[in-house]
């Protein structure tokens, strides 16, 4: 059974998203049987890295009112805690997600999409780290097992470009307007960082039939 996602590393309830359909699969008895496959979609395809500047003074200067922002932030961090991930959105580097998605699609030739997609999330919403930096994401691609000029090189390849292109492509032709967005089996849609248990009877309910 497969798993399509589509996701972004700037969306925080995609990280939990994940994790709520990681702790579903881990009570699922054919969990042995399921292939997780991560699609790029980027919220704001336009957004340039300023390092300069916090993410809740970006919102702010975008015209979002600084007291609602600071209580979805805090909402968000809340609903991440329950499921064992720490957040520190005040930390989180404004940064364009685009070669992280490229990331994403090298780490796929090596059947390492899972891994790379906590590792990117760790980054971002826990460490501060700037995800759109090539330093980040080839130290991030060592760890994943790349050697580091192997890493470096395909992250700069045009060729990835168009793989991160055909996913938001799909996602539109489908339509995808939001994410975290969950396929399964090609048939049945989830949408949302949903509840354990809705996980859970999606699972059952694609693996029947």
């Amino acid at each position: 059974m497969t798993i399509t996602i589509w996701s972004d590393i700037r969306c925080p309830f995609c990280y939990i998203g994940k994790r709520k359909l990681e702790n579903a699969m881990s009570q699922f008895k054919h969990k042995d049987d399921i292939i997780v496959e991560w699609k790029s979609f980027e919220l704001d395809p336009n957004l340039r890295t300023d390092t300069s500047i916090n993410t809740l003074d970006y919102f702010v200067n975008k015209g979002a009112n600084k007291d609602q922002i600071s209580q979805m932030f805090a909402n968000a961090t809340a609903m991440a805690k329950e499921v064992g991930i720490e957040f520190n959105l005040d930390e989180a580097v404004v940064a364009n997600s685009f070669n992280a998605h490229k990331l994403m699609h090298a780490a796929k030739k090596i059947n390492k999409q899972n891994e790379a997609k906590e590792l990117l999330l760790k980054a971002h919403f826990t460490d501060g780290k700037n995800i759109d930096d090539l330093d980040v994401l080839v130290t991030i691609g060592t760890s994943l097992g790349f050697e580091a000029e192997d890493i470096e090189k395909q992250l700069k390849d045009p060729a990835l470009d168009k793989n991160v292109a055909a996913d938001q492509i799909q996602a539109k032709q489908i339509g995808v307007t939001g994410v975290p967005f969950f396929v399964f089996n090609n048939k049945h849609a989830l949408s949302g960082a949903q509840p354990e248990e809705i996980f859970l009877e999606a699972l059952e309910k694609a693996y029947s039939e």
